[in-house]
């Protein structure tokens, strides 16, 4: 099973606004859970005037054996408007690792932490937290 939960996060430390929503899926080979700004494709939707992400931005995808990775769809730009890092462990502390745009990073079992894709010109990002359960 993958839980994820996602924060859309817009404004500084202070005065911040914030909108929060939720996905699951077993780990069923070939199983896909989207994250971006089209709703007819995506579980998990960001806000429409968000350009720095992508129609379909990230795609968790779950592989032949159960494990999940998650993937950093290449968009329509040679170079993005974003950047995306995935920190892992309950408090997904420190800055992360980059992914790279049209890269992949592996989600181990029984791992948890978020993935950050964050405003290149601005103080909007987005935190998709994430827990993949060894089931």
């Amino acid at each position: 099973m993958l839980e994820l939960t996602m924060a859309t996060l817009a404004g500084g430390d202070e005065g911040a606004t914030a909108a929060m929503a939720m996905a699951d899926a077993r780990s069923e080979p070939g199983t896909v859970l989207r994250v971006g700004r089209d709703e007819s494709v995506c579980r998990l939707v960001t806000p429409e005037d968000w350009l720095f992400v992508s129609r379909v931005h990230l795609e968790f995808r779950c592989g032949p054996e159960g494990d999940w990775t998650v993937f950093w769809l290449r968009g329509s730009q040679d170079d993005p408007a974003s950047e995306v890092r995935v920190r892992f462990g309950p408090r997904g502390q420190g800055p992360g690792q980059p992914v790279a745009y049209g890269g992949v990073v592996t989600l181990p079992r029984g791992s948890s932490g978020e993935v950050l894709v964050v405003d290149r010109s601005g103080p909007r990002s987005v935190h998709v937290g994430f827990c993949h359960e060894l089931t």
